[in-house]
């Protein structure tokens, strides 16, 4: 099964893979990890990644399609992919999907983790105070532009999903635990 977790930044969507990673061995596909991982190891795409992204902009569709295409080729997805954080934008989704086409694989289901926008900036703040889980980019005026992002370019990517009859919605308001049981209820039914 592969899927899609939606929503704003902060709102629980890599901490919802990872459990998902956990209880159904799948792989998940953080397009942020991986740039992340290019910036840790100071590559060319690292350093070019690492300055779109401290401005919270988006890395290009090219570099990210490929990467996940590359990805998913590997014998550690057949159980399944969790995409968290692509695609952001409609030509992002459209691409994606000529690409899983051309491999002969489809994304299953997507769910959109909504949340109050108010509360992502005490969860941003609480992530930030955690040392072990803090990132560069943890911090409200990055988060301010991240959500303007998200609101331009990211939203409009939801009907796209929902036309294709594969879009779910649930409440990232509730807790961690009970935001994974209604996850793990739609991936059941």
């Amino acid at each position: 099964m592969n899927i899609i977790l939606f929503g704003p930044p902060g709102a629980g969507k890599g901490t919802q893979a990872e459990k998902l990673v956990s209880e159904r061995s799948m792989v998940q596909l953080s397009t942020g990890d991986m740039l992340r991982a290019e910036i840790a190891a100071n590559s060319e795409l690292g350093l070019q990644a690492k300055k779109i992204m401290d401005a919270g902009e988006l890395v290009s569709d090219e570099i990210m399609i490929k990467m996940i295409e590359h990805r998913m080729s590997g014998d550690e997805a057949n159980l399944g992919v969790i995409l968290d954080g692509f695609p952001r934008t409609v030509k992002q989704a459209e691409a994606l999907d000529e690409m899983l086409k051309h491999n002969n694989v489809a994304i299953d289901q997507v769910i959109e983790i909504s949340v109050d926008e108010d509360a992502l900036f005490d969860r941003i703040a609480h992530r930030a105070s955690q040392s072990d889980k803090a990132r560069d980019d943890d911090n409200a005026e990055v988060l301010t532009q991240r959500l303007k992002v998200y609101h331009d370019n990211t939203a409009p990517v939801l009907p796209f999903y929902r036309n294709k009859g594969i879009l779910s919605q649930v409440d990232g308001m509730m807790s961690i635990e009970e935001v994974a049981e209604k996850i793990s209820e739609v991936l059941d039914s």
